[in-house]
């Protein structure tokens, strides 16, 4: 036993990436390491027990996901701070990836707990690799959220970034977040990859207008990621200052304020809030003059 707050020798934390589709894809490393371990962690043990069966392996699991994590997270570091070791996999691809692995390896680091990557498979990696789009600078955004006022604003907040964008996505969702896409971001080259490393594996490549199309003709399965190619970067000298934007909506078309600071939003790409703050600021020093 060791005494609370101290570290037992040998105690590692292993963050093991497994299979998105295809098991072929899992590594001898990955096999060997989960087979040593004294505890895996899973986001679903259920579905994890399926991988660790093909491969013969049996261990002492636990579920660690979102809900849960911070329960479960110190109950693993209990595990650590004995010495043992522990493997943290998820569903499918690297841990810590859109997910909540990050809390555990955070607390593990900051514990003095030795914390080594088993790189491999992950969707966001494999699809911008054969996307065709340009690689050499890329965002990853995870998942949009799933109300559309706030998909907009996490859109628009997005717009001006240099660069590949990277985004997750849940099936039944894509068609909504393709329609806020063309709205927000206009009509960009972008892929749309499904059923990664699966027998149906899908790459729909063309306009946001071209793809929705596409998607619209079937029922789409499986998480998918979509890759935006960098917009057109408008030349610093070019771009209307805030303040002229809002006086124009405000004076010339007459908008609200509110209406103005949300038109603004969308032609400069600045925050809501911000541009709502400008233009409250312009309309009371016009009415006080």
């Amino acid at each position: 036993m060791t005494d609370a707050g101290t570290v037992a020798s040998g105690a590692t934390l292993y963050i093991v990436a497994t299979p998105v589709g295809n098991l072929e894809d899992m590594t001898y490393r990955a096999v060997r390491i989960l087979g040593e371990v004294d505890l895996i962690a899973a986001e679903d043990t259920r579905h994890s027990l399926k991988l660790l069966n093909h491969f013969n392996i049996s261990k002492p699991l636990t579920s660690y996901f979102d809900h849960n994590q911070q329960f479960k997270g110190e109950r693993i570091l209990n595990t650590l701070r004995q010495g043992k070791s522990v493997a943290l996999i998820s569903d499918a691809g690297t841990p810590c990836v859109s997910d909540p692995g990050y809390h555990l390896v955070r607390d593990a680091v900051a514990e003095g707990i030795t914390v080594i990557p088993i790189p491999g498979s992950c969707a966001a990696i494999a699809a911008l690799s054969a996307s065709g789009l340009p690689s050499d600078t890329f965002t990853f955004a995870g998942f949009p959220p799933a109300r559309q006022g706030k998909r907009r604003t996490f859109l628009l907040n997005l717009a001006g970034l240099p660069g590949t964008i990277l985004l997750y996505e849940a099936p039944h969702r894509l068609e909504e977040c393709l329609r806020d896409m063309l709205d927000v971001l206009g009509e960009r080259q972008i892929v749309v990859a499904r059923e990664l490393t699966k027998i149906y594996e899908e790459f729909i490549r063309g306009t946001v207008s071209q793809v929705m199309t596409q998607v619209a003709k079937g029922k789409v399965r499986g998480e998918v990621v979509i890759l935006v190619a960098p917009g057109e970067v408008t030349p610093a000298e070019t771009v209307e200052p805030l303040d002229g934007i809002l006086l124009r909506l405000l004076d010339e078309e007459g908008l609200s304020v509110k209406d103005a600071a949300r038109r603004a939003a969308e032609i400069s790409g600045i925050s809501r809030n911000q541009a709502y703050t400008e233009a409250l600021r312009l309309k009371n020093t016009s009415e006080s003059q």
